[in-house]
């Protein structure tokens, strides 16, 4: 037996939730790194559908960001979310 954990973190949270806001779901993609003691997590959405992702003075990004600390409080992890426009 595998002591490897399924893909259900940050990362996880972090596409499934954005795949929910924007009308293209297929042009979603997440990425995660490590840097330091930190993980980045950058949500790249096309440009015509940052504006859902990002949301009215920003509370959808605020939101997203806040889910994602707080899964990776879960895992043990600090997490940056970056919202980026796609190609």
């Amino acid at each position: 037996m595998s002591d490897a954990k399924p893909d259900t973190g940050v990362r996880a949270v972090v596409e499934v939730l954005a795949k929910a806001l924007v009308d293209r779901p297929d042009a979603v993609r997440v990425v995660e790194s490590q840097h330091r003691h930190m993980t980045l997590v950058e949500l790249f959405v096309p440009a015509q559908e940052i504006a859902k992702v990002i949301g009215r003075q920003g509370r959808t990004a605020a939101a997203l960001r806040t889910l994602a600390s707080s899964a990776g409080e879960h895992e043990g992890k600090t997490v940056t979310l970056e919202i980026r426009e796609g190609r």
